[in-house]
């Protein structure tokens, strides 16, 4: 804005003291200080705004005046409520070094003009992007050379000092301001993406706002081309998409943001899912390839033709291998109360999403999986460059256990009181005789997870050959029968007498019925340990040197 328009605006009751030649110059942006030095906080194009504190005589007027406009500042302000009229050693400093001065009425607050200032500034810029960006999403839409969606944060960052990240709705980073700018803890990522799945199962209109200790984000879906900003067009509708989209999350309050604001902000998320949209279509020849292979493997075709279909899948999967892969496959299900909402294109994206970390090996570790769905469950298969065996003996790969840790925090919050999602992983096969065989392993291990309690679950084959497969089926009223039968008597006495029974229990069967061992984990004597065991062994009238009674044990610990 000039200066002309500031002194032009009643309100702001500026009163101009020299410098009529230099009203046109532009201000940029405002600053209010009283140190005898500010050139050091100071970037050019400033209106500053002092109350005159720094002046102890008319000497520093000179020395001050000579430091502003060698920082470039646009104008000084000096306000009338602490000595009256300005000096008018400081007039005749301004007038020799060429530096418009004003007055401030006494009755006028320095914030009245901060905050003009800021408005028409930030208002002017808003404009100025909103035509980059413009132009920018004609780049994106033409072709690949828009830059990505980097390039357009980088410019909220430049032009409005706007911080601004693009997530998964499980949490990932996707895109940020460039690699200098601020960086997103993951554990605040996916805080930011559970937030914004939680306000959009409801239906309201972003943005939504998120308070992370001093900090506001302010958090804009990302819908897909085909839909505008603001809410979808039902429950259904919700639940289809909520669990896919990508979010932009900006650092600032945008609940007072005035409407030019907001529409640069909503054409910005327009722009970048033009981004998403053209990712999601370079997945279209690998989902292919997976349905190819998995309907060959469900059919009970020869191992020679669906061998000679991962030959086709390999290259495209894992360039440059140089040898055939290992294969490992991922079923996942997405389940509604209800049951109304086709839930297999939403599986087939949150598989997509959840495999990417975990395959993570350079800037498009995506190019890496190849999910199909059927029905309403996903499918993913998954090339594995080399398997190897870890020194606990477990194969290299994916791994249930740990599929889901980072993104179980958003997912439940996407989910909500009527959703599920259920994970099987099946071991690595190296051969297509095996894909038949780990199809089945993993719809056995989902099935397995789907028996557990909580929104995100996920099992792995290693389950099926212990008894963590055969738990989740027994009915209810047999486990409360046999957990009740062993562990009461030992929760009732720990209740009135602390004796810490249970906690005991669990401690010696985990070291295998070691006395050393579980009386070093205890931090107890052997002899204090014999106690409470015998104590145990009195109150369930069973031996803990039988087997059958570990056993026992075990298995109501593992129920209750």
């Amino acid at each position: 804005m000039r200066l002309r328009a500031l002194l032009d605006t009643d309100a702001l009751g500026l009163r101009l003291l020299g410098g009529e030649d230099e009203l046109d110059r532009t201000v940029r942006g405002v600053m209010t200080t009283d140190l005898r030095d500010p050139s050091r906080y100071l970037s050019g194009g400033e209106l500053v705004l002092t109350g005159l504190a720094w002046r102890r005589g008319a000497a520093d007027s000179e020395p001050f005046v000579r430091l502003l406009a060698g920082a470039g500042v646009t104008a000084l302000a000096a306000g009338e409520a602490e000595l009256g009229a300005v000096p008018e050693d400081l007039i005749v400093a301004c007038a020799r070094h060429r530096l418009p001065l004003f007055a401030v009425n006494e009755s006028v607050a320095f914030a009245t003009i901060t905050e003009h200032v800021v408005r028409q500034v930030s208002g002017e810029r808003a404009g100025d992007l909103a035509a980059v960006v413009d132009r920018h999403r004609r780049m994106m839409t033409s072709g690949p050379a828009g830059g990505g969606p980097d390039v357009v944060l980088d410019l909220l960052g430049s032009d409005l000092d706007l911080g601004a990240w693009v997530l998964s709705s499980t949490g990932r980073l996707i895109a940020g301001p460039g690699a200098t700018g601020p960086a997103l803890p993951a554990e605040l990522c996916a805080r930011l993406a559970a937030e914004h799945l939680a306000a959009a199962r409801t239906g309201r209109r972003g943005p939504h706002r998120v308070a992370a200790g001093s900090t506001t984000y302010s958090l804009f879906p990302i819908s897909s081309t085909g839909r505008g900003p603001g809410p979808t067009g039902g429950a259904g509708d919700v639940r289809r998409t909520v669990l896919s989209d990508w979010l932009l999350a900006v650092e600032a309050d945008a609940g007072d943001w005035p409407a030019e604001r907001l529409d640069l902000l909503y054409g910005v998320t327009q722009l970048i899912a033009v981004e998403r949209d053209r990712r999601d279509a370079a997945r279209t020849v690998r989902r292919r390839l997976a349905q190819e292979v998995l309907e060959l493997v469900q059919a009970g075709a020869a191992p020679a033709e669906i061998a000679a279909r991962l030959r086709v899948a390999a290259p495209v999967l894992l360039p440059g291998l140089g040898a055939a892969p290992h294969w490992q496959i991922v079923v996942a299900r997405v389940e509604w109360d209800g049951g109304e909402v086709d839930s297999g294109p939403a599986a087939q994206s949150l598989l997509e999403e959840i495999l990417v970390d975990p395959l993570a090996t350079g800037p498009e570790p995506s190019d890496r999986i190849a999910v199909a769905h059927t029905g309403e469950e996903a499918i993913a298969l998954v090339p594995l460059p080399a398997v190897s065996t870890e020194h606990d003996g477990s194969e290299s790969g994916i791994h249930a256990d740990t599929l889901l840790a980072a993104v179980r925090g958003p997912l439940t919050a996407g989910l909500d009181d009527d959703g599920r999602l259920t994970l099987g992983v099946s071991a690595a096969v190296h051969s297509a005789e095996g894909l038949r065989g780990a199809l089945e392993e993993a719809r056995h291990a989902r099935r397995v997870a789907a028996a557990r309690a909580g929104r995100v679950c996920a099992a792995g084959h290693q389950e099926l050959a212990s008894h963590v497969l055969l738990l989740p089926f027994v009915p209810d009223d047999v486990r409360r029968a046999f957990t009740a039968r062993l562990l009461d008597p030992l929760r009732d006495y720990d209740r009135r007498h602390r004796a810490e029974l249970i906690p005991t229990l669990e401690a010696f069967l985990d070291c295998d019925g070691s006395w050393t061992r579980c009386a070093t984990r205890l931090h107890l004597h052997v002899n204090t340990l014999r106690y409470r065991v015998g104590r145990i062994e009195q109150l369930t009238s069973r031996d803990l040197s039988r087997l059958e009674d570990k056993l026992d044990f075990f298995l109501a610990l593992r129920m209750s």
